[in-house]
Formats: structure tokens, sequence, C-alpha cells
């Protein structure tokens, strides 16, 4: 199974500066744009290790108004070593993570859980999230034989709803009331892994596979 890094390259977008044409106070409205530019950089991909979670906790306290103890931090890197991953500068911060984990139900598939997904504000648009949620994935198809991944979303996140169902091919599977803390209902979504097996999951497991799945249809 693939573990190790994974390198991405990311164009980054220079906020354009305004230099004020006068001193007098309106001036800041007429500006002229100095600096607009685009410039290319590698940022790492990695798999979380223990060493990262509170990093990953901070970035979600940045980022989400769903929050967790430590505990369940560990919880999921402990058990599910393999599915987390985190995006870091070169300098090491964190600017990003997946933390996901695989439910245990019997009756069912098997399947995996986005428990959360969070890109700081200032690395947003770079495609880290799309890539956090490939490599999390594979690795529940690789290490799990994961048949599906689920997760759950605000109703009023447009913005993240937009990310799973045009982005990454999530389909609302139902709407779960009063699901969030605050008495917000959720969108449950779910997305089929068949693509990921075809591509990565061990041959021998196949046959295995379909076997399962036709008893539960």
């Amino acid at each position: 199974p693939f573990n190790g890094p994974y390198l991405t390259r990311c164009m980054v977008r220079y906020s354009p500066v305004c230099v004020p044409i006068s001193k007098s106070s309106s001036a800041t409205k007429h500006c002229t744009v100095v600096r607009a530019s685009y410039e290319e950089y590698t940022m790492n991909i990695r798999n979380a290790k223990p060493t990262d979670l509170f990093s990953m906790r901070d970035c979600n306290l940045d980022c989400l108004p769903e929050n967790y103890v430590m505990k369940y931090y560990f919880y999921h890197g402990l058990s599910w070593p393999q599915l987390s991953y985190i995006a870091e500068e070169a300098d090491g911060e964190i600017v990003g993570y997946v933390l996901a984990k695989m439910e245990e139900d019997p009756d069912d598939l098997p399947y995996g859980h986005i428990t959360s997904l969070a890109v700081k504000r200032s690395h947003r648009r770079l495609g880290l999230a799309k890539t956090l949620m490939t490599m999390a994935s594979r690795a529940m198809v690789e290490n799990f034989q994961a048949r599906y991944v689920s997760l759950h979303v605000r109703k009023s996140n447009r913005a993240a709803l937009s990310l799973y169902k045009k982005t990454l091919n999530f389909a609302v599977s139902e709407i779960e009331p009063k699901y969030y803390a605050d008495g917000e209902d959720a969108y449950a979504m779910k997305k089929d892994l068949k693509p990921f097996w075809d591509l990565y999951a061990p041959s021998d497991l196949h046959f295995k596979a379909e076997k399962e799945k036709n008893k539960h249809d």
C-alpha cells in the first residue's frame, strides 16, 4: 500500500498591492497594482503521524466550527494510521489535513468515513482538499477494501457542498435533522470507490469483494 509522501505543485497568486496616487485620505480608492503574478512551488502531502495530531487540531480550530477533543484525534491516528493525511509547507507548517476512519458495521459493506477536512484560508483553491481526499480514499481501498466513503456537511455550507458534489463526485444520500450541536441539519453524502478498486485494490480481492457485494444486494 502507498503511504509515502506525495509532492504536488501549486500555483499561488500574489494579492495585488495598492499604492496611493496622492496623500489624501480617499486616495486608497485609487490604486495601482504593482504586483499580481503567479509562483509555482511544491507542497508536501503525506500520511499523518502521531506527532502531527496537535497541529491538525490547531488547523481545525482555525478553520472549522466543528472541533474535537485531542483523544478523538488520537483515536483516529492510532486506530487507522493509514487513512489520515496532512499538507505541509517546506518548513513543516501544516496548512491542511483530512481525518478519516473506517466504519465498523457488520451488516454493511466495508466503508470509510471522512471525519474532518480542513485547509487554511491562505491555501485554498490550490487543489489541496481534492488531493487530501483522493489520498485518503485510495488508502481506504488499499488497506481496508472500502467499497464507498461517507461524510457529513452542514446544509448551510455551500462552498463545501459544491466541493463534494462538483469536484469530488459525492452524492447526497439523506438529510440528518439537527446533526450538529447547534441544531443545524446535515447532508449525509456518499461516494462509490469502485474507480479506486479498479486502480489500487489487490487483484486477489476482487472476486471476494464481488461475492460480498452480491450478498448485500
